[in-house]
């Protein structure tokens, strides 16, 4: 069998079992799962660029992705109406001060001699600038979330489209990773996943915190959707022409409008994905994707041929975890809200890597099929488990205390599979499912 027809069977194959979902149990599950694949294939293609062509050991993607979810609240929701003129603009000097505060003691760092006059300069910056930006910065806030805190308390956004926050998702996300990049890059792999892991903690608990910004872990609710291409199911409801067609198709209009939905964010998904997928294919075979490969194969012999490896694992940084935010824009966007608190490592930063890694690192193609693969197993597992469990415990009495373990252990199918599969993966075929050519 060639390799283009085992790989267009993999893809068929996952497919297909997106499809029986939606015969056997429902077409609006079948759609959620192949949007959520659609994202999770962006995350993975920005992992892939940083791992799998430069070799950098990311552990931080739940920040980047976190980031793009909260530019969407802050470009496209309309602006909290008094928040600016009561603190907005005290927090926006707040923070150019405290800036200011970290350029001025890097400047002097660099500038002044080593000895005891630097290191008190330093300290004396530090403090000072300190203690000038909380207090302006903290009545600025006070002031913001005192503003209906019930439905607001924070500062809003700029009630610009939501598809401009996508782009804007991933500069923020960018913005990031230029700054983490330009202290962290210089560790050691296991240093930089530790560093990176820390970051992204860091930064999901500014969002939780800081209610000003996203209003904490009290959530950010209403973000509008992408129309005219994603509309809204009441509308569409109440549209005499898309009732016909539901009529024409044989399906009650509230699940034909809730298809319709679904559908649009699939439509819209799928450009950037394949927008993205064509850009990383050409970057791959570039003689910068060539270059970067070498990088990572040795990174010893390629600055020993003139090559400049800090400054290139800083580009990579930069745009796998732009391309992260913007998967985290677009998730954020899909579910309509930003809720901080469900971010955590297990799902935006080791399941990603799995996909990664079951798919095939260094192929983009094999970073989407392993998207898809691990985000239907996620989903799937348990209730196919549950419902192993129960034909295997059929023959038991009822009260029986194994059956009730039995059917209670069907809620740990998930990590059970997905260490499963790559442990089968890694086995049979170290490289991935697509491996690198």
């Amino acid at each position: 069998m060639s390799e283009v027809t085992k790989n267009t069977l993999l893809f068929v194959t996952v497919g297909a079992l997106i499809l029986l979902t939606g015969f056997t149990q429902s077409w609006n599950a079948a759609i959620l799962i192949l949007n959520m694949g659609l994202i999770s294939a962006i995350m993975s293609i920005g992992v892939n660029l940083q791992w799998g062509f430069a070799g950098l050991f990311n552990v931080g993607v739940m920040g980047f992705v976190a980031l793009g979810g909260l530019a969407v609240v802050l470009v496209s929701t309309p602006p909290t109406p008094g928040a600016w003129s009561e603190g907005g603009y005290g927090v926006i000097l707040a923070l150019l001060l405290g800036a200011a505060t970290v350029v001025a003691t890097v400047m002097v760092a660099q500038k002044m001699p080593k000895g005891r006059a630097r290191t008190l300069a330093i300290v004396g910056i530090l403090i000072v600038g300190f203690f000038v930006y909380r207090a302006i910065f903290d009545p600025n806030v006070a002031a913001i979330e005192a503003i209906d805190p019930a439905v607001a308390g924070n500062i809003g956004g700029l009630n610009l489209p939501v598809l401009l926050a996508w782009p804007a998702g991933g500069l923020l996300a960018a913005g990031a990773a230029w700054l983490i990049g330009k202290t962290a890059l210089g560790l050691r792999s296991d240093y930089l996943a530790i560093a990176t892991l820390g970051i992204a903690e860091i930064i999901i608990a500014v969002m939780k915190n800081e209610d000003w910004l996203a209003r904490g872990v009290k959530n950010v609710y209403g973000i509008p959707r992408p129309s005219p291409v994603v509309g809204y199911e009441v509308e569409l409801q109440q549209d005499p022409s898309f009732l016909a067609r539901a009529d024409w198709l044989g399906l009650d209009p509230v699940i034909a409008s809730t298809l319709s939905v679904k559908l649009g964010y699939s439509l819209l998904f799928l450009i950037v994905l394949l927008v993205l997928l064509w850009m990383a294919q050409m970057a791959l075979k570039s003689p910068w994707g060539r270059m970067m490969r070498a990088i990572r194969d040795n990174e010893v012999a390629a600055e020993a041929m003139g090559k400049d490896v800090t400054r290139r694992h800083l580009q990579i940084f930069v745009l796998g975890s732009a391309i992260c935010g913007i998967a985290g824009a677009m998730m954020t966007t899909l579910d309509g809200q930003l809720t901080p608190g469900t971010y955590n490592p297990l799902r935006f930063t080791f399941l990603v890597w799995v996909m990664v890694i079951v798919g095939g690192s260094g192929n983009n193609f094999g970073a989407v099929l392993g998207a898809f693969l691990i985000w239907f197993l996620w989903v799937q597992v348990e209730p196919m488990g549950l419902w192993l469990m129960n034909l295997i415990t059929s023959g038991m009495p009822d009260g029986s205390a194994l059956k009730a373990h039995l059917i209670e252990s069907a809620a740990h199918m998930r990590l059970f599979t997905m260490g499963l599969v790559l442990l089968i993966v890694l086995r049979f075929s170290p490289r991935g499912l697509i491996p690198e050519k």
